[in-house]
């Protein structure tokens, strides 16, 4: 029996890089946001791609469930270890939020 191939027949396994991959791959797109006088890398993810883990939105601290569609940013001059992954409403609205999350005292600090 032959190995599974990983790739379709006919390439050369050059395929394109995640930055030119603007869909299918994460199951959603990417484009580019102007936040704060900086540049913003933006990637809407589907729900059926972020299946298996859970995250903390930076705008309203509270958890993303697995498989709930959100959206990944993150400052287009850094890497990877800055994205930051938001609900959808929270990205939308992260020019009227304050820069510090209110919570209530018996909220938990995470």
């Amino acid at each position: 029996m032959s190995p599974r191939r990983n790739r379709p027949k006919g390439t050369d396994g050059s395929g394109p890089s995640a930055e030119d991959d603007r869909s299918g791959r994460y199951g959603g797109w990417q484009s580019s946001e102007s936040w704060r006088g900086e540049e913003w890398s933006v990637r809407h993810v589907a729900g059926a791609s972020a299946e298996g883990k859970t995250y903390r939105c930076p705008g309203c601290d509270q958890v993303i469930p697995s498989g709930v569609p959100h959206v990944v940013a993150w400052p287009a001059h850094s890497g990877v270890d800055d994205r930051r992954h938001w609900h959808k409403a929270c990205w939308n609205a992260k020019d009227r939020r304050t820069t510090r999350v209110q919570r209530s005292r018996n909220a938990p600090k995470f």
